[in-house]
């Protein structure tokens, strides 16, 4: 579908991003949480969310880390999304809420609905997120969220249409599924993402 959603999260190279933008992605994602071969910091992400054009979300990725933390990285890189990938509170998002900023709530919880806890974007992720490790999206008792969500977890070229297909995902998010190896990215499995992912 044309006007599938679709989020390139992971980046740390101008040639990644650009890529990205280049193949047609609608938002970025720069992981500011420790311990991933991912994690970029602020200054890094500043630098490549400057190459964006406004039409692409920028968006910066947190797990379980301290609000006046999420704060500053949030303003030292310039990023206009915020993505909470933990068991963080609604009280959290409200905390976060700033004109012009978007938020992003990730979850392998199963919900109802987008907006829940005051995101403005649901993620529906994997148990083990960002490892690559695909879940069963397509059995028979998985219900999809209303409203604006995000399907991930072992996505790539390969599967990302039969997930869309199945699931009636607003949208996708991909990061190891388009690398050759673990936190490195490459621009012609982006461009076969995101090209499969609109052919759904």
């Amino acid at each position: 579908m044309a006007d599938l959603f679709i989020k390139i999260c992971g980046l740390k190279t101008e040639r990644d991003v650009d890529a990205a933008v280049a193949a047609g992605a609608d938002a970025v994602g720069f992981v500011f949480a420790p311990g991933s071969p991912r994690t970029v910091d602020a200054a890094t992400a500043r630098r490549l969310a400057a190459r964006v054009p406004d039409g692409v979300l920028t968006v910066g990725v947190f797990r379980k880390q301290p609000l006046d933390e999420v704060r500053r990285f949030a303003d030292e890189s310039g990023v206009r999304g915020v993505q909470l990938h933990g068991d963080e509170p609604p009280e959290d998002f409200a905390a976060l809420r700033a004109p012009g900023r978007t938020l992003l709530r990730a979850t392998a919880t199963r919900v109802g609905r987008c907006g829940e806890y005051g995101e403005d974007l649901l993620l529906i992720d994997a148990p083990d997120p960002g490892s690559g490790k695909p879940w069963n999206w397509g059995a028979a008792d998985f219900t999809a969220p209303a409203g604006h969500w995000l399907l991930a977890g072992g996505l790539g070229p390969g599967n990302v249409r039969e997930a869309v297909t199945t699931t009636g995902a607003w949208g996708v998010d991909v990061s190891s599924g388009v690398e050759t190896e673990r936190g490195v990215k490459s621009p012609d499995l982006i461009r076969a993402f995101i090209e499969a992912a609109r052919g759904a």
